[in-house]
């Protein structure tokens, strides 16, 4: 049996520059001169100054040092950290606005003094060039709500096998590429003159006439399938250039088996054994194993047992194994691999958020993601009339053998399948210990109504990354737990409680009480913690210790057992110098 690619036309792309994100500011330590206009200014004033603890004294304070740099200065309100919020009475200009701040650091009262700037969500927009055209990573209508994801993950340390037509180099992919492997094994379909080897280098799929491959085949150019779909999953992101990936701190483990005429079912079999950390006769073993598999490839019939067999070998590995439903238009259960156990089934979805007009589909299909679409069902077949309605990504523009480096967009359940992919690695990089059952129960159970229709059955929905890595990555306190996890910001010198009201619980705290700790702070030799009990009793978890290293993140032991259990606890956080700023993530108790 032979299997082709499951992607449509390809169609040029344009060039789309975008700006890159401004640096993040210094730390208040050294904040520098605004160089944009300020709103408002942050004021801490030394404990002994009358400002620290007077409303009227910093208003005065404020009106005075305005007047002093001519500029109105107001004292709007006190912060929880108990600095002052200056308002300079709207957007001012960055040289006025720092006339303003050396009057408060000229004060001898004035522990320190800064703009009050804004905070963004971290999901930044990537400054790769043609990010913006990537509607299938954000867009709210049929995008997979890729973004917000990457605060948590970016698939780094999981390795994702293509097991595709190989890899022809590009440079938005290569950071990411790890040794794969060529399982071609008749020469004149590989093209490289030899049967297997340990080069995947894609040397062109290209017909050169019709009925090359079988009567109704047609003469065409080489598809550098492996390739686009490597970028979908992994291509180099925030490098100032092309597309970026959806695990773009994943690898991608080339594997080939796609070449002229197709691939033979013997050959994947053998791919998706070796790729999975099996072993394979006459072929080194793989040093890098992948957890998860993407095959955008298929033929028609039912799963058969050599697919079926090496499928359940891998996930018995641990490998995730992502398949293409199909571009039939026609009932996904007779196709393979679509069609075998213990894959996710990925139907194609386009920008509207319908099923796309190719894709396959029924009950057999496991969830849908974007596979874009460069035309209307209505429209003469071959013709393109949205390109920009595809799946963009990297490729290559040698009409045959490889040429220049190229970024164009495709169609088809082949661009769908690695969106899933890139999906499962993320979910991998984020919880290590999850199984392929459990990755495509996170993938299937989080993934989103279709804004528009799927006849035929698209399984679950569309897939949402941000609601699949939040599945896997929140934790739930278990019985007898406790928990805030409400930010609480900690100032220069200053005191922040977070409370936690116990309820339900009988009799005095465990002479084991177990304390979580999660501080965000960039030196956390400046602070002090207490676990204050409900009566007030004092127990230190941390004093000052670990000079300017970052972060608390540790379970505390703390012997409460004269404490009653029941009541308001606080962690207390207070911080003794200038210079670093942070705050309580989040802490537990657990009893």
């Amino acid at each position: 049996m032979s299997v082709t690619l499951l992607a449509g036309s390809a169609t040029a792309s344009v060039a789309l520059t975008q700006s890159a994100p401004a640096a993040a500011p210094a730390a208040a330590a050294a904040v520098p001169a605004p160089t944009a206009p300020v709103e408002n200014l942050i004021v801490g004033y030394k404990s002994s100054a009358t400002e620290a603890s007077s409303n009227t004294a910093a208003a005065d304070d404020a009106t005075a040092k305005g007047k002093k740099a001519g500029k109105k200065a107001k004292f709007d309100r006190r912060l929880g950290t108990g600095a002052a919020l200056v308002n300079l009475g709207g957007a001012t200009a960055p040289a006025d606005a720092a006339n303003v701040i050396a009057q408060f650091r000229s004060d001898p009262d004035v522990a320190y003094v800064e703009p009050d700037t804004r905070a963004y969500a971290m999901a930044v927009t990537p400054n790769d060039t043609e990010y913006a055209k990537q509607w299938d990573l954000f867009e709210p209508t049929a995008g997979m709500n890729v973004p917000p994801a990457w605060d948590k993950t970016t698939g780094s340390g999981v390795t994702v096998a293509v097991i595709d037509t190989g890899y022809v180099a590009h440079s938005d992919v290569a950071p990411n590429i790890v040794a794969g492997y060529d399982f071609i094994s008749t020469a004149s379909e590989a093209r490289d003159g030899n049967g297997r080897d340990a080069n995947p280098a894609d040397e062109g799929d290209w017909n050169a006439t019709d009925g090359e491959c079988g009567a109704s085949s047609k003469a065409g150019n080489s598809s550098w399938h492996g390739t686009h779909v490597a970028g979908t999953i992994a291509a180099a992101t925030n490098n100032s250039k092309g597309v970026a990936g959806i695990a773009y701190g994943a690898k991608i483990q080339p594997v080939r088996v796609l070449g002229k005429c197709g691939g033979a079912t013997s050959d994947i079999v053998d791919a998706i054994t070796w790729a999975s950390g099996g072993s394979v006769a006459g072929v080194p073993a793989n040093a890098t194993p992948a957890k998860v598999i993407n095959m955008s490839l298929g033929g028609p019939g039912a799963c058969g047992t050599s697919y079926q067999n090496a499928i359940n070998a891998a996930v018995a590995r641990g490998t995730t194994v992502v398949v293409a439903a199909g571009n039939s238009n026609a009932n996904a259960s007779g196709f393979s691999p679509a069609s075998c156990n213990n894959v996710i089934n990925v139907a194609s979805t386009n920008r509207a958020g319908d099923r796309s007009y190719y894709s396959n589909y029924g009950a057999i299909i496991d969830v849908a993601a974007p596979g874009g679409e460069t035309r209307r069902a209505t429209d003469t077949p071959g013709t393109v009339t949205t390109p920009e309605n595809a799946i963009l990504s990297t490729l290559n523009a040698g009409a045959t053998t490889p040429g220049a480096e190229a970024y164009k967009p495709y169609q088809g359940t082949s661009m769908a399948a690695p969106h899933i992919a890139g999906l499962a690695a993320l979910l991998k990089s984020a919880k290590p210990s999850l199984t392929p059952a459990q990755v495509e129960s996170a993938i299937k159970n989080t993934a989103r109504p279709l804004a528009g229709t799927c006849t035929g059955g698209c399984g679950t929905g569309l897939a949402d990354a941000a609601a699949a890595v939040a599945s896997v990555t929140t934790t739930t306190p278990p019985a007898g737990s406790f928990e805030n996890t409400t930010d609480f910001a900690i100032g220069d010198n200053a005191t922040v409680e977070s409370p936690i009201t116990v309820s339900g619980v009988t009799g005095n705290a465990p002479a084991a009480l177990k304390v979580g700790v999660k501080i965000a702070h960039t030196y956390i030799g400046d602070l002090k913690v207490d676990l204050v009990a409900p009566d007030g009793s004092v127990y230190t978890l941390h004093n000052r210790t670990g000079g300017g290293t970052a972060d608390i993140n540790q379970v505390c032991t703390v012997n409460a057992s004269s404490e009653t259990a029941n009541g308001t606890w606080k962690l207390r956080v207070n911080d003794n110098a200038g210079g670093d700023t942070g705050k309580i993530d989040s802490w537990s108790l657990g009893f």
